[in-house]
This record gives structure tokens, C-alpha cells and sequence, in this order.
């Protein structure tokens, strides 16, 4: 093991934007769906958890809180393994960690084991799924990179419509125990997925161009220097806000339309039409944010989208019938999935390819702390419970993710520079004067067909990565 080298992606490498990417998204695909959906749609076996072991609705809650904790916490953790063994190993073994917890889970025989089972041990094995998923994703992709992180994030609305009605038909057919079988066995497909990620090829180099690489330094398994860019602390402070109010509204529309007196089955309803227009959403706010025009200002198309979404908030706190939330869920649903489709485009914008893998796990522990020291749920609970209006905690929601927008917009325009087009490292800067000095000056003692030569200094400017296809990276 202590030959592996850190996964540093290929440096030279242009993007496919297309062939093999396709199949990198479609995995990337199922794999947010189940990283996002699927702590939602284990809430659909509590009633019956609650009745197993004897224990309160707030005792089975804390079986989604861990698994949300597990997937933003171990953020670092999951960059420190991609950087140390690569993309593809390390969602083989988190697919085989989330079909195993919840295999165990269904065989406990009290809350605690459930916690550590179906919590830590599927929440561990999601978070080195979906990580290494945008990694892959954000090499496979660049001039339609907008598009294809807009379309992998449709996987969280499209799951979560399908996984909620699966698990409660599992649930009425096989009990909780079966349905926890079964949903591990399905999260098998996270490995299959895994498979699909395989690495690019870098392009074929001279021989004194592999000495210089070969006497490169090792990247750091997870580099820190990213704090020293403004544009990312500015993003971090920003996501840290906004995570505080962004989740409050789903969780609390249903409640709010049982307080004024509407059927249960048409307050759930309103989920069902937020999810729908979500789905749609995302891949088209894709779409936008890779116009040519759009692209370079993706960072204020992400502010615009938060404060839609806060001020969405806002005025839902005026709701006093259900026309008037089925209006709310509808531009939420806009608003919340232009958030999801840009959130990881923009950070992916500000920090490139090179030290994304690092950024992403500082990015979600930054989120999951903002979660832990000021803990959103509860303290607008108490609100509720003080006030017993709904109102209050629509508008407090819509504050904290307009002045998350404010800090990220405010903060780029009057604190970042703009920069000219440079390369992303220093280590890619110094690769690219080697291979145009190696172009420039052919060794006169190269045994290589002059054909052979043209043609590859003809193509090597437009060269694509190609997918690695040996023994050691197939399956």
C-alpha cells in the first residue's frame, strides 16, 4: 500500500466533456440521490421503530441527523482517502459500508445499534460515495460541467419521490426489517456506480518530460492551502449560513398546512409538488449557468438564487391558506433546486480541479459545524413552541439565507480581484513549460518515427483524456 500515489487527476488532461463522462454522470446520478434522499426515506419506518423498541419520535429522528452528520462531518476524511488511494477504490468500499449497515440494521435489537449500524456505518459509506463522485465528476466535464452538475443533482428530487412511497410499500409488505434488507441490498449499486469511475489517461510525454514529473512532490492528502484563496473562505462563510435555514421550510410546510386545518394526505401533498418542480429546476438552472455569458458570473447567478430562495421564505411566512402554500412550495421548488444544481459548480469554479478534492471535505465540516453549534431544528422548534406560529420561523429561515447570498455576493465583488487566466498550480505550470520546451526541442537520440512525431505534436493541443482500461482499473 505505501506504493500509491495520491490521486492527483491528471494534470494536462483536457476534459472528454462527453463519451465515457456520460457514464460518470448517470453514476454520479444514483449516487446523490442516495446521499441526500435516502436519510429522508428512512423516516417512513420510525412509526414502526417506535413501536418495536418502545422509544419516542425524537429517539428514531436521531437515526437521519446521524446520517446527515456522517455525510457533511467526515468531509475531510473522505478527501484525505480520495487524494491517498483514488476515486474508485474508495467508493467500492463506502458502497459495500452502506449495504452492510443497513444489512446489520436489520438484524439489531435496540435503538443504540440502529444508531451505530444504519446511522454511522451507512452514513460513513455514503459520504466516500459522494465525494469522490463530483471529483470524477468535475474532471469528466468542463465547458458542459454547469449542465452536468445540474443534471447529477436532479438524482436528490427524482429519489426522493421514488425512495419515500418504496419504503412505505416495504415497510406494509415486509416490516421494518425487511425493508431495511432490501434497501441494502439496493444500495449495492453504489459499488456499480464506483465501477463507472474510471480515471483519465494523461497524455504520452517525452522522456525528459517523465523525469521532471517523476521528481515532482507528492500532494498533500488534504491541502489546506485552500483557505489561503479569498474566493473559497468567502464561499465557506456563505455555505455556513446558509445550511442554518436552506433545509427549514420542507421540514416544517407539511406541519404548517395540518396547523391550518387541512387533511394530512393534502399537506403531504405539497412535498410531492415541491420535488416536481425541483427535478425540472435543477438541470435547467444547468443549462443557464453554462451560457458563455452566464458562466464567468456563475458566483452571483448562486448569490441571485439564495436570495430568491430567502425571500421565498419571507413571503411563505404570509401564508394563510393552502392555495397560498402550494404557491410558496412551487417558487421554493425553483429557487431550492437553482441552489442545488450551482453549489458545487461554483465552489468547483473558484478552487479548480487540483484542490477540489481537498476543498469539498473542508467545505461540508465547515456546514456540518455550522449545523452543530447553532442547531437550526431546535431552536426554531422552541420558537414554535413559544410563539405557536409558523410565521416566525419561515422569516428567520429567509434572513439567514439572504444574508448568506449578501455575504457571498458582497464579498466577491468588493474583496476578490479579478485575476487573469492562469494556470491552477504551480506544479501544472511548471508541467506545461516542460512539455513546450519537449515540443520545441526534439533530443537528437529519439527513437521515434518522425510520423509518429508530427502526428503527436499536431494532436497534443486538442488531446483528450482517454479512459485508463488496464487489468489494475477494470472491473
Amino acid at each position: 500500500m505505501g506504493a500509491v500515489v495520491a490521486d492527483d487527476g491528471p494534470t494536462g488532461v483536457k476534459a472528454p466533456d462527453g463519451g465515457w463522462g456520460w457514464a460518470v454522470l448517470f453514476g454520479c446520478f444514483i449516487i446523490t440521490g442516495f446521499s441526500y434522499a435516502f436519510p429522508k426515506a428512512v423516516s417512513v419506518f420510525f412509526k414502526e421503530l417506535i413501536r418495536e423498541f418502545g422509544i419516542g419520535y425524537s429517539d428514531t429522528a436521531w437515526i437521519s441527523s446521524i446520517l446527515l452528520a456522517m455525510l457533511y462531518g467526515t468531509g475531510p476524511l473522505c478527501s484525505v482517502c480520495v487524494n491517498r488511494f483514488g476515486c474508485r477504490p474508495v467508493m467500492l468500499v463506502g458502497g459495500l459500508f452502506a449495504s452492510m449497515g443497513m444489512v446489520i440494521a436489520s438484524f439489531c435489537t435496540s435503538i443504540i445499534q440502529i444508531y451505530l449500524t444504519a446511522g454511522v456505518i451507512t452514513g460513513l459509506g455514503l459520504a466516500l460515495n459522494f465525494q469522490p463522485s463530483l471529483i470524477m465528476l468535475n474532471r469528466y466535464f468542463d465547458k458542459r460541467r454547469p449542465l452536468a452538475n445540474g443534471l447529477s443533482a436532479a438524482g436528490s428530487p427524482v429519489f426522493l419521490c421514488a425512495l419515500s412511497p418504496l419504503g412505505q410499500i416495504l415497510q406494509h409488505e415486509y416490516g421494518w426489517r425487511g425493508g431495511f434488507l432490501i434497501l441494502g441490498g439496493m444500495l449495492l449499486n453504489c459499488c456499480v456506480c464506483g465501477a463507472l469511475m474510471r480515471p483519465l489517461e494523461p497524455p504520452k510525454k517525452s522522456e525528459a518530460t517523465k523525469e521532471s514529473t517523476e521528481k515532482k512532490p507528492k500532494k498533500k492528502l488534504l491541502d489546506f492551502s485552500v483557505f489561503k484563496d479569498g474566493g473559497f473562505v468567502i464561499y465557506t462563510l456563505a455555505a455556513s449560513i446558509m445550511v442554518l435555514g436552506l433545509f427549514v421550510p420542507p421540514v416544517f410546510v407539511v406541519s404548517y398546512a395540518k396547523d391550518l386545518k387541512y387533511q394530512d394526505t393534502k399537506a403531504a401533498f405539497l412535498l410531492t409538488i415541491l420535488g416536481f418542480i425541483d427535478i425540472f429546476a435543477r438541470p435547467i438552472c444547468g443549462m443557464v449557468a453554462g451560457l458563455k455569458w452566464v458562466r464567468p458570473r456563475c458566483v452571483y447567478l448562486f448569490s441571485f438564487a439564495m436570495i430568491f430562495n430567502g425571500f421565498t421564505d419571507l413571503m411563505g411566512s404570509m401564508s394563510v391558506d393552502y392555495a397560498g402554500l402550494v404557491v410558496f412550495c412551487i417558487f421554493f421548488g425553483i429557487s431550492y433546486g437553482m441552489v442545488g444544481a450551482l453549489q458545487f459548480e461554483v465552489l468547483m469554479a473558484i478552487v479548480g480541479t487540483q484542490k477540489f478534492s481537498s476543498a469539498i471535505g473542508l467545505v461540508l465540516l465547515a456546514e456540518a459545524m455550522a449545523v452543530l453549534i447553532g442547531p437550526p431544528s431546535a431552536g426554531k422548534c422552541k420558537l414554535l413552541d413559544a410563539t405557536g406560529r409558523y410565521m416566525f420561523v419561515f422569516i428567520i429561515a429567509g434572513i439567514e439565507v439572504t444574508t448568506s447570498a449578501l455575504v457571498l455576493a458582497l464579498g466577491n465583488f468588493f474583496c476578490i480581484k479579478k485575476k487573469t487566466e492562469e494556470p491552477q498550480t504551480k506544479e501544472e505550470a511548471a508541467e506545461r513549460e516542460e512539455l513546450n520546451k519537449s515540443e520545441d526541442k526534439a533530443p537528437e537520440d529519439a527513437k521515434v518515427d518522425s510520423i509518429e512525431v508530427e502526428q503527436f505534436l499536431k494532436d497534443e493541443p486538442e488531446k483528450n483524456g482517454e479512459v485508463v482500461t488496464n487489468p489494475e482499473t477494470c472491473v
